[in-house]
């Protein structure tokens, strides 16, 4: 307490000689001929403090480590979050098991069916022939070829299959894909690139929808097999806007739907192409093989030059019942995905026994060409017997081999169509052992199409075969609907 006292008095006193000094009119300094008032010494005074007190580093308390019981409660009490939102009970699948080649007729859980779920459209599946090629080709090379094209993956099997295919389509080169499906949405976003414009149907499948997603391109979707959309479309991209001119113009669409069964008017969109300066990627998956005069396609059906089509794509895995896929144009367009398509670049390159499968299917092709005829007559029988089944109609075109059925009369929702479909599917296997599949779409699939029921027709299938499948799709739409 008495050393308190002197203290506040010196302080008091401190305080009370500097008001008085910047009180007085000596406070006042003249620097370079201006007069400073002290009060803009003090706060000089106190932005440098400030100044002072804001460089420094912060105080940071020491860390006090944990102790492992601590450790072991932090743990106990953590939940991780869910790698991906719970499955609801509708959206789960439980397909069919096949135990056997999945042919005209197969096995499904025991039981010998007739089978309209596979794409075998030239029935080559089982194919003495083939089948001897695929043993041949596994004696010599093995199963697997263990390396991309570009790093000790290529077998001359591959470039004869390359070589086949393109002599078949009339084209200059062709190129090998280890994954159908990959094909489209590897080569898509190898020519397609960010401010480019793409002009695609509405109705396309998924692997093309990745394409385009992948390409990072302007899409813009016309409405599905509609050519004069298509042409309303082109007409605002181009009229006036010069900037247009300068960049890439693609046109991307299927031979054959994979999602309706339409068949694309091939000799309008080359008009429309040619008149607009757009190039075309065709995906010919579900037409190779099936359309034409001797199943070279699209072009060959509607009598285009192979030429005026820039990018033809094509999975193998349908009418020549082996694997992988193609890409097939100029030289030019070829060459450039062997460094630039990541399906080609980054993948072991397809087994060489599927590439021998794929040789022989074409030569059965060229040595068979009634097979073709067998199956337009299937496809023809199967429109007239489905013609008037209650409650359903067929939305797909004469001529291709995926005939689609959909409801007449919506509900109004996708996903309620849906479930009527697939109760109409499941009573059709369980009932009169007839395999045949609802089209199922994934989250990721953005189509908007009308789901239905697709039937893909083979040419191994009997007229028995055809009138079962319509007799109990009949029978079983008319108690379901």
């Amino acid at each position: 307490m008495d050393m308190a006292l002197p203290v506040a008095n010196a302080t008091a006193a401190a305080l009370a000689r500097v008001s008085a000094m910047f009180n007085a009119p000596l406070a006042r300094a003249v620097v370079f001929g201006i007069h400073i008032d002290g009060h803009l010494v003090v706060e000089g005074l106190l932005i440098a403090a400030i100044l002072f007190q804001l460089s420094r580093k912060s105080y940071k308390p020491p860390k006090k480590p944990l102790t492992e019981r601590e450790v072991d409660e932090l743990c106990d009490e953590w939940q991780p979050e869910p790698l991906c939102p719970p499955i609801k009970e509708g959206a789960r699948i439980e397909a069919p098991t096949l135990e056997s080649a999945a042919g005209p007729h197969t096995t499904v859980d025991g039981k010998e069916v007739v089978n309209f779920a596979s794409a075998n459209y030239l029935g080559l599946i089982g194919n003495e022939k083939i089948l001897d090629s695929c043993i041949g080709s596994v004696e010599k090379y093995g199963v697997g070829s263990c390396g991309p094209r570009g790093f000790y993956g290529t077998i001359d099997v591959h470039l004869d299959c390359e070589t086949k295919i393109a002599k078949f389509l009339g084209t200059q080169d062709s190129i090998l894909y280890s994954y159908g499906i990959s094909t489209i949405f590897s080569v898509i976003p190898a020519f397609c690139k960010k401010g480019d414009i793409i002009v695609a149907d509405e109705g396309v499948h998924w692997a093309v929808q990745n394409g385009l997603q992948l390409s990072r391109s302007t899409v813009v979707y016309f409405k599905h097999n509609d050519m004069v959309s298509l042409a309303n479309t082109l007409e605002k991209l181009t009229h006036g806007n010069k900037r247009t001119e300068k960049i890439r113009r693609y046109i991307v669409v299927e031979a054959i739907y994979q999602n309706s069964g339409q068949i694309a008017p091939l000799d309008e969109i080359v008009r429309l192409k040619e008149k607009y300066r757009f190039r075309v990627i065709l995906e010919e998956s579900h037409s190779f093989g099936v359309l034409g005069k001797s199943g070279r396609g699209l072009a060959e059906h509607y009598g285009v030059p192979i030429e005026k089509i820039d990018i033809i794509t094509a999975g193998m895995g349908n009418a020549l019942a082996t694997d992988g896929g193609f890409c097939t144009g100029s030289i030019r367009v070829v060459d450039h995905q062997r460094l630039s398509s990541s399906g080609y670049v980054f993948s072991a390159s397809l087994p060489p026994y599927l590439a021998s499968a794929a040789i022989s299917a074409v030569d059965h092709l060229e040595e068979n060409p009634s097979v073709l005829a067998n199956l337009r007559s299937n496809i023809t029988l199967l429109h007239k017997e489905l013609s008037d089944v209650q409650g359903l109609e067929i939305a797909s075109n004469i001529l291709s081999p995926i005939v689609f059925l959909k409801l007449k009369t919506s509900t109004g929702s996708a996903v309620a169509d849906l479930e009527l479909l697939e109760v109409i599917s499941e009573k059709v296997l369980k009932e009169d052992s007839v395999f045949i599949a609802a089209t199922k779409r994934s989250s990721l699939d953005k189509c908007r199409l009308p789901v239905g029921i697709r039937l893909f027709v083979s040419a191994g299938h009997t007229e028995s075969d055809i009138f079962k499948v319509a007799e109990s799709l009949k029978r079983v739409a008319a108690s379901v609907l």
